[in-house]
């Protein structure tokens, strides 16, 4: 799972773009029709009751996830049902439309249509009616009549989290007067603190919470041997960092604190990043592991993931920390920080990049071949996988230099949950109407927004080439105003930047497919795009930020020159990128 690019900005979407400013070759009423055309033809021939996969072929036969998808099937994980649920509840709670509403509403009905009884969801979710007898969905499996049926919660590439995340948001927006919706989301926040581990870590995936008398609190340590070949071992239940688990984790419980005001989920956020304290290797290696075994050892995963000191999940580690720091004012998460920036300097590739793994002892980069044997040379990598990643320590570097001399009255300690009402109509740039009027033309005469593309489950030969995304529906149902994570990312954030009191946003987002590019609008009122500022994705919860070279500011913390930026009203994470930092004179919510 990447990045998540986790900021979505609050301004203008494709059906707002000309709520507030129309050209004549692109009306209100135009937009309208779009937003509906395009939202109806998705719900009626790519959802299966209200869930979604990756894509679907044009002529709407092939569905896929990760896997093959039948018509009956539903996918977890980002850019699937969550992502998909989110897009139409963020683009409703800038618009105000019913059917954004009704459609996210749909979403979160078929998420509830999954939940296990062990509280989250697995890969996907079956409607068939015989399908659904092989897995044990809280809404019709009593607790007691379980059995054999499947009820892992799987916490992989972001998909429990990423419900939970939707459901939370949908829940505020709901004022939590949905009683049906709010009892599936407080059920799987408590089944998520149950399966957290003593130690502040959580597992890949489980089916029953740990006990904890079997998991003793230990520092990590190197194991005194392991194996050069692929054991095979179970790791479902090791304390795993892969793909962003734990800081996605630790994300999810910051969010439900902000949205239910309940310190349990503060208090594990927090024992999350005790864990990564916990995690930290000794010297001369104070790197972290991808996961670790109950003693504390890095351990084997799959049959390409070995024992070793990582350089990429490392990265969203740091970024965690920074973050936690930011809500708690507990130096303790900065502690690790110098020793590990120091040792991952000193072993980067050229490049800017880093090897995903480094051989504990020697510091040598480890790779395999196409036949997954071990070896220390790049020259016949497996094409699936991420062995190089790309190195922003030097960014983290910057950050944690800004965020450590911050005054501790800078620092937010709880973001105010969206509101019933907070509905915003910014006024946008010409050029933002027309990049809206290239959305809405892009559309087919059925709906769809189709692109080029192939489907990568069906072999070589299949002739698929025309495709529907739903990353690319979510995108475009958003246009301006909001980037959804694409590829294994997982959930959508906001941030609004605003003038005063009054709540018209000071930032939209254009390009969203590989970086989020911020526009600061600088006059109260007034639509005149200045300096850009993009959000590059580095990794789980991350956003990397820096200017482009096209501004004239050299870096983030120089756009507080723009004194109409008054504050930013919500935002996740502020390991991201901290924008009412940016702003010092600014409101901040405490």
């Amino acid at each position: 799972m990447r990045v998540r690019a986790q900021f979505v900005v609050w301004c203008g979407t494709l059906l707002i773009a000309c709520t507030a400013l129309a050209e004549d070759s692109f009306t209100h009423n135009q937009a309208v029709a779009a937003m509906h055309r395009a939202v109806t033809f998705f719900r009626e021939n790519c959802s299966a009751e209200g869930g979604y996969v990756f894509r679907v072929s044009a002529d709407l036969k092939k569905r896929e996830g990760e896997g093959r998808v039948g018509s009956t099937s539903a996918w977890i994980q980002p850019p699937g049902t969550p992502a998909v649920g989110m897009a139409y509840l963020e683009a409703y709670r800038l618009t105000g439309d019913p059917l954004l509403k009704e459609a996210a509403i749909e979403t979160a009905r078929a998420l509830m249509r999954g939940q296990l009884c062990s509280g989250g969801w697995t890969e996907s979710i079956e409607f068939d009616r015989t399908d659904r007898e092989r897995y044990a969905y809280r809404i019709e499996v009593p607790p007691d009549a379980i059995g054999r049926r499947r009820n892992i919660t799987t916490f992989d590439d972001d998909k429990s989290q990423s419900c939970v995340r939707f459901l939370m948001q949908l829940d505020a927006t709901l004022d939590f007067n949905d009683a049906d919706l709010h009892e599936a989301t407080l059920f799987a926040l408590d089944a998520f603190l149950n399966a957290q581990y003593p130690n502040g870590a959580w597992p890949q995936r489980y089916r029953e919470f740990p006990d904890a008398d079997e998991f003793p609190v230990l520092p990590a340590r190197f194991p005194e041997s392991w194996s050069r070949t692929y054991p095979g071992k179970n790791y479902a239940g090791y304390y795993t960092l892969n793909d962003g688990t734990i800081s996605d984790l630790i994300a999810t419980m910051l969010d439900a604190y902000d949205v239910y005001d309940d310190e349990r989920y503060l208090d594990s956020a927090r024992k999350g990043g005790d864990f990564f304290l916990l995690a930290q290797l000794p010297e001369p290696q104070p790197g972290w592991a991808q996961q670790y075994n109950r003693e504390m050892e890095p351990a084997w995963a799959r049959k390409f993931e070995p024992p070793a000191i990582t350089g990429g999940e490392s990265q969203g580690v740091l970024r965690t920390l920074l973050t936690l720091y930011r809500r708690t004012a507990d130096r303790k998460y900065l502690e690790p920080i110098p020793a590990a920036l120091a040792y991952y300097k000193k072993v980067a590739l050229s490049g800017r990049q880093h090897a995903r793994f480094y051989e504990i002892g020697t510091d040598r980069p480890l790779y395999f071949t196409r036949n997954y044997e071990l070896t220390y040379s790049d020259d016949d990598m497996p094409t699936h996988y991420g062995f190089k990643v790309t190195s922003r320590f030097d960014r983290i570097e910057e950050e944690y230099d800004r965020v450590r001399s911050l005054p501790i009255d800078r620092l937010w300690k709880r973001r105010q949950a969206w509101k019933p009402g907070d509905i915003s109509r910014p006024r946008l740039s010409d050029s933002e109407i027309r990049q809206a009027a290239r959305v809405a033309s892009s559309l087919d005469e059925r709906g769809a927004w189709v692109e080029e593309g192939r489907m990568r489950t069906y072999g070589s030969d299949d002739e698929t080439r025309r495709v529907i995304e739903s990353r690319t529906f979510a995108r475009n149902l958003l246009a301006n105003g909001l980037a959804l994570n694409v590829d294994n990312v997982a959930d959508i954030t906001r941030i609004a930047a605003c003038h005063g009191e009054d709540r018209r946003p000071a930032v939209s987002l254009t390009d969203l497919e590989d970086e989020a590019i911020a526009l600061s609008q600088s006059r109260l009122g007034q639509s005149q795009p200045s300096e850009r500022v993009s959000f590059e994705r580095i990794g789980s919860s991350e956003i990397e930020h820096n200017v482009e070279r096209s501004s004239r500011f050299d870096f983030c913390e120089r756009l507080r020159e723009e004194p109409e930026v008054r504050f930013v009203r919500r935002s996740r994470l502020e390991d991201d990128v901290d924008v009412a930092d940016l702003f010092p004179g600014g409101k901040r919510f405490a």
